[in-house]
């Protein structure tokens, strides 16, 4: 019984110290890594990006808090989350063929004075020219991508079940990017996000050349129409 009792001791004793080292391994890693984070958001070069993007699958919470704690504010983390990620999948994204991409536009842009109507899959651009959107859509159908511009993100989930877009382009604020792309990371989508210059409900506004690069890569450059690269501008 003394036996048994002394190695029951020495076995809790073990897991103790093994939890501990665990404990102190994550915390240092998700410091060594935020700290890199910092390093890339400061000089706007991305360090590390697997190794970070992996730190932050098994590490997220952990790195969010060490993000605040070095008074890191929650846009700047956001950007750089969504930075980080665009470039992780630029090469994938790259490779799906246009036919395959959608283009999801959040009604925010669009003019107050806009006369689309809500439909089962969104607003119907009717290129009034109240804004920009009824510029540029055309064109990027043209090229194969399917555009949609909805309310909100139940409208993205119908419209990836019904169609099956292995990529997709999210647009929208920080808040709204972020959760789009955690949403298509566990739907398997390839996404790449673009947010806006502005936030709010009506008439924001967005960099349209950045969704441009986006939507361009993987295309030759001889299908894109140079009005594209004008309008964007």
């Amino acid at each position: 019984m003394d036996f048994d009792f002394l190695t029951w001791n020495h076995l809790m004793f073990l897991i103790g110290e093994v939890t501990v080292i665990i404990i102190l391994g994550a915390l240092l890693t998700a410091l060594v890594l935020v700290i890199i984070s910092i390093i890339s958001i400061r000089t706007g070069r991305l360090y590390f990006p697997k190794l970070i993007r992996s730190g932050l699958v098994f590490l997220e919470g952990l790195m969010k808090a060490f993000f605040r704690l070095l008074g890191l504010e929650d846009r700047e983390m956001l950007t750089f989350l969504i930075k980080l990620h665009n470039a992780m999948n630029t090469a994938e994204f790259t490779r799906i063929p246009v036919a395959e991409r959608a283009i999801f536009i959040p009604q925010c842009l669009r003019s107050s004075r806009c006369p689309a109507h809500l439909t089962p899959e969104g607003l119907k651009c009717r290129s009034c020219g109240q804004c920009t959107i009824g510029e540029i859509r055309p064109i990027l159908e043209k090229l194969g991508y399917r555009i949609f511009i909805v309310p909100g993100s139940s409208f993205i989930k119908r419209m990836v079940k019904k169609y099956h877009p292995k990529a997709i382009i999210g647009i929208g604020c920080l808040s709204e990017v972020k959760e789009g792309i955690d949403m298509a990371d566990k739907m398997g989508l390839v996404v790449m996000g673009v947010v806006t210059l502005k936030e709010g409900c009506v008439e924001t506004l967005v960099n349209w050349s950045d969704i441009v690069e986006v939507a361009a890569l993987g295309v030759d450059p001889a299908l894109i129409p140079e009005n594209l690269h004008v309008l964007a501008d």
